[in-house]
């Protein structure tokens, strides 16, 4: 999905039990529950291992940060990770600011997510 509002979608399927989501557009309130459904799927179905792709995301607020630091934790519950991968200077500095890099290991681009 893009557009101003698009929240995930998978990129690829699972390479060696990890998954690729690709967000991009503003991460924001309005998209949480799609976004919640792309990272923590109700099923349980996402495989433990995750990169986030952020490198079409323009904009995120503190409830998709929500977001993603319940996927990471839902993740290492289930002896896995994520990991966040290329995102835009705005995005970046945002996390950082928040200290978001320093709980959920950020990497700049998607190949060293998936190979760290």
């Amino acid at each position: 999905m893009t557009g101003d509002r698009a929240p995930a979608q998978p990129e690829q399927p699972a390479v060696d039990g990890i998954e690729v989501v690709a967000l991009s557009g503003e991460i924001d309130y309005s998209i949480r529950d799609h976004l919640r459904c792309a990272l923590l799927p109700p099923d349980g179905a996402r495989p433990p291992r995750t990169v986030v792709d952020l490198s079409g995301v323009t904009f995120i607020d503190s409830t998709g940060i929500n977001v993603l630091i319940a996927a990471h934790r839902a993740a290492m519950s289930a002896h896995g990770w994520l990991r966040l991968a290329a995102p835009q200077p705005a995005v970046l500095r945002q996390l950082q600011f928040l200290g978001v890099d320093a709980v959920i290991p950020c990497y700049p681009a998607v190949r060293q997510a998936l190979t760290a």
